[in-house]
């Protein structure tokens, strides 16, 4: 027969027991997050139902996890209302051990919090001046491409030593690619297909800006290797003796736009928003207008339902210093390697 010291002492033990227990369920029952958000709250829920041990297995910086065992509309309250969960604990304190990734390196910030930032190993990089990158911007050299495209620009490349081109005069392309000059009158190095397949179908026919019959986008892209210069798909199939844009039906999400210099129409998609522009993003068209950028420009067009094309970068009352020291280089280049035969 027990004692009733003896019975209480089981009894503490019991609870001691229990509470063990509860406090394992309540560890288990935790959230874990894919980041901290600069609030400090935990944003981008992973999984529910996990322990802090297993969130931070992964030694993943910005995963975070959360105690509170809450049903999920709460959760979704968090997220949309208070901008994300609170009480939320960092898996990583320091940069103790972090793998950032290639090109990546962990650095405290003002807030004595690890961060990853792009850090590109640059040791590799010959030339020193600046390059022309396919998004059409110059960077200052090859490692402020590199930090851009580690930042917001992962497909982003060099595409030939130099400031960006409005002509392909002294572009230089690397390897076996080749100039040419876009629609939008920029510079690109493209690889060119020499020989392209045996076109079995007409449905791969392609009107191209030219007004000339493509066999299929192949036989596109090679004919504008050849000319340097971009032809442009006017609209599928073969073209047609169109009189307005009323003759051309255009794919959905696509508008017919008239080119009133050439007689023809082609598709074109319409932007409904774009983007703030920025000191430098002006364009002169061919309309003789200046726009705040070349989405503006594009939207334009679309609401007169007439082809618009970039003249030059900045305002149409005065070219850039840039196009005018590019214009006289072109001018030398013809006098110095054109020859004229007398008649």
């Amino acid at each position: 027969m027990l004692h009733l010291p003896q019975l209480r002492q089981g009894v503490i033990a019991l609870f001691i027991w229990l509470a063990h227990l509860m406090e394992q369920h309540k560890v288990q029952a935790g959230n874990c997050w894919l980041q901290q958000g600069k609030n400090g709250r935990c944003q981008v829920l992973y999984m529910s139902g996990m322990s802090r041990e297993d969130c931070c297995k992964s030694g993943r910086l910005g995963t975070a996890w959360t105690e509170e065992d809450v049903p999920n509309n709460t959760l979704f309250r968090w997220l949309i209302f208070n901008g994300g969960a609170p009480n939320c604990i960092p898996c990583k304190e320091t940069c103790d051990n972090v793998d950032c990734g290639p090109g990546k390196r962990c650095k405290m910030n003002k807030r004595n919090k690890p961060r990853c930032v792009c850090a590109p190993d640059c040791s590799n990089v010959t030339w020193k001046g600046p390059v022309c990158g396919s998004d059409g911007k110059t960077y200052r050299n090859e490692c402020a491409l590199l930090r851009a495209r580690c930042k917001r620009h992962p497909d982003l490349t060099a595409q030939y030593q130099g400031k960006c081109r409005k002509t392909c005069h002294d572009v230089r392309c690397p390897g076996s690619s080749t100039c040419v000059v876009d629609q939008t009158n920029n510079a690109y190095c493209v690889t060119c297909n020499r020989l392209c397949p045996e076109v079995t179908s007409p449905v791969q026919s392609l009107c191209g800006n030219d007004g000339i019959v493509y066999s299929s986008a192949c036989h596109l892209r090679r004919a504008t290797c050849i000319l340097g210069r971009s032809i442009g798909v006017a609209y599928e199939g073969k073209c047609i003796d169109a009189r307005s844009c009323e003759d051309i039906k255009c794919r959905e999400g696509k508008r017919c736009l008239w080119d009133s210099r050439t007689g023809r129409g082609r598709c074109s998609v319409c932007e409904d928003v774009c983007p703030e522009s920025r000191p430098g993003d002006s364009v002169c068209a061919s309309d003789n207008t200046t726009y705040p950028s070349e989405c503006a420009m594009r939207q334009a067009a679309c609401s007169q339902g007439l082809v618009l094309e970039v003249k030059h970068s900045g305002s149409c009352n005065s070219i850039t210093e840039e196009l005018e020291e590019e214009e006289e280089e072109e001018d030398q280049y013809y006098m110095d390697y054109v020859h004229v035969s007398p008649l």
